[in-house]
């Protein structure tokens, strides 16, 4: 499917995320180790907020990752303390920027590994439950920019948890009524600049892979000699859909039907599970 990385702390280069740790999402572009298939090459994207304005940059490309040259620079220039970034392996859609992950509304952005499954099935019922005023907005054909609108439509700007359950919910249900069965899979992560969700849930129970790092302060004792812990600041906060590296205990897996939510150097874990829209 995909790979993505959401990292909350103090600002770093994008070039820090993307580039240099081991097993960085581009070298995941190309080497996924825990994705559906290695290689993720049908486009990327990236979004950060920074001082300079409420809503987030994007930038967005049909290249792959590990090609594009203009990522390579931007990235050795952009600084940012909340950075969510994807790279993608289309499950059927056209590979164009407007598919690309995140999708942006107003200061928000939202990604998705995964798939709502049959989706042509469902699209037209899905698609008709989004707010009138929200659906001039979708720029793309993929689910899950449609799953990005039920959100923004069920209150994202208010609950996110909610919103993304009524989402799922409302999706799950149209399923059943049209014979199809499993239809959710995927990760997903939601951030207004300020707090970052991340959800991992599917129908079936058998959730695409998702981590988040270990606190950094327990890491600095258990590895008081690693330059690279020294280097990052302790409420850095970042989730990932494949560890970064091999360091021992640096990566938590997020359990199944789980909502992280972080913000403010925390990260509070609870379950999850679709609801009625309404």
């Amino acid at each position: 499917m995909c790979r993505w990385i959401a990292y909350a702390g103090s600002p770093v280069l994008l070039d820090e995320l993307l580039y240099k740790p081991a097993n960085s999402l581009v070298m995941q572009s190309l080497h996924s180790r825990l994705g559906a298939e290695p290689t993720n090459g049908d486009g990327f994207g990236v979004g950060w907020y920074d001082e300079h304005s409420p809503t987030p940059g994007l930038f967005r490309s049909v290249e792959p990752a590990w090609s594009d040259e203009n990522l390579r620079e931007l990235s050795q220039h952009v600084r940012a303390g909340v950075v969510l970034a994807h790279v993608r392996a289309t499950s059927g859609t056209a590979v164009q920027q407007s598919n690309c992950h995140p999708f942006r509304h107003d200061r928000w952005l939202f990604m998705h590994n995964g798939f709502l499954a049959r989706f042509g099935e469902l699209k037209r019922d899905l698609q008709l439950a989004v707010d009138p005023e929200l659906f001039p907005t979708i720029a793309g054909t993929t689910d899950s920019e449609t799953l990005f609108h039920l959100a923004l439509t069920f209150g994202l700007t208010d609950d996110p948890p909610r919103a993304v359950a009524a989402a799922i919910g409302l999706v799950e249900d149209v399923a059943r009524r049209r014979g199809v069965d499993y239809p959710v899979q995927g990760t997903i992560a939601v951030s207004d600049g300020e707090r970052l969700w991340a959800f991992r849930y599917s129908s079936e129970g058998r959730s695409r892979s998702l981590f988040h790092n270990q606190d950094v302060a327990v890491l600095r004792q258990q590895y008081p000699d690693n330059p690279v812990l020294h280097d990052l600041s302790e409420d850095t906060r970042i989730v990932v859909s494949e560890p970064l590296g091999d360091l021992r205990g640096a990566w938590l897996e997020v359990p199944e039907a789980t909502c992280l939510v972080i913000g403010g150097g925390t990260l509070e874990t609870v379950p999850f599970g679709p609801a009625a829209a309404g």
